[in-house]
């Protein structure tokens, strides 16, 4: 029979909301352990700059998630590096069982915090050069380009900064944007369009890729006319990184609660869902804005409501 663990808290996901969830839990005094699959800090820590979280200008991801994870610590947060596989309401107590790789968990409440994932583009051979010549990480892959031409394939902010990033490494960066106009914020379009190495495909989606073990071809569309083209290229002198938003981790809670039409978890102002004791923060939420800074604004409101939740007096 495999060991139950009992908690107050279960927070699932260890980037910047689930950290921030973790010090308030450990300053409400609440027994509770975060959950992390992969690594903590999740996606952030794949950003090479941060210039925009307040009082600490001129980081990087993972410095300033890793200062999360010690403050979190230092205040007797528990984070354990496990994979959930499910959360279920338990009928006995009210509370959920959390099952992972390494055993399970009876929590009285659960923080799902798991952020989002790249969402892929779409087009015939994605997954089969994902990885050889197809990337969703200029920070990790974008070394692998230096002097090479890239196709930068998105026309939001992410996409527009994750090109001014490549212009580093590639000689040449070209965005593929289905639409005729970049729906970045102004400076960074206007980046976009002062940088040099940095030239803007409009109305033009990429149909397919091909190649032998790295890519040698790419197939476009134009979005208006419907009109084909192929371009040809020595095997492994270009690669495409793919900035088109992510994919909410809200596959747990589907069956607890609501999600909105891109699959965020709908909660109200107290990062609750519509089942009681569980909660929602950070990336995998419905929201206006998705920054480090209110995914840490989420997580500490998320750890405030379970501590009010469970009847817990709470700072106001």
């Amino acid at each position: 029979m495999e060991d139950i663990v009992r908690k107050d808290l279960v927070i699932i996901g260890g980037g910047p909301a689930g950290l921030a969830a973790a010090l308030y839990a450990s300053r409400s005094l609440l027994d509770a352990v975060t959950l992390e699959q992969e690594a903590v800090g999740g996606q952030v820590i794949l950003t090479n700059e941060v210039d925009n979280y307040p009082a600490v200008p001129h980081t990087d991801g993972y410095s300033l998630v890793e200062a999360m994870r010690q403050q979190a610590e230092d205040l007797g947060a528990s984070i354990v590096m496990e994979r959930v596989s499910d959360i279920s309401v338990d009928p006995d107590t009210t509370g959920f069982r959390v099952a992972t790789s390494d055993g399970a968990y009876d929590a009285r409440t659960v923080i799902l915090a798991g952020g989002a994932t790249p969402r892929r583009a779409g087009f015939e051979g994605e997954e089969r050069f994902a990885g050889h010549g197809v990337s969703y990480c200029a920070t990790c892959d974008g070394m692998f380009y230096r002097g090479k031409r890239v196709f930068v394939v998105g026309g939001g902010n992410s996409a527009c900064e994750e090109a001014l990033f490549l212009t580093r490494f590639a000689s040449e960066v070209i965005l593929v944007v289905r639409k005729d106009h970049l729906r970045a914020q102004a400076s960074v379009a206007r980046q976009i369009e002062e940088n040099p190495k940095v030239s803007v495909r409009y109305q033009t989606s990429i149909a397919s890729v091909d190649g032998g073990e790295l890519l040698s071809s790419v197939t476009f569309k134009d979005t208006s006319t419907g009109a084909m083209h192929t371009e040809r290229y020595d095997e492994g002198s270009f690669g495409i990184f793919v900035f088109v938003g992510r994919v909410p981790a809200s596959s747990l809670v589907r069956d607890l609660a609501d999600l909105d039409e891109t699959g965020h978890v709908i909660t109200d102002e107290r990062m609750a869902t519509r089942t009681p004791g569980l909660f929602a923060a950070g990336d995998v939420r419905s929201k206006f804005l998705r920054q480090i800074v209110t995914a840490a604004s989420d997580g500490a409101v998320a750890a405030t409501s379970v501590a009010a939740y469970l009847g817990q007096p709470v700072e106001g």
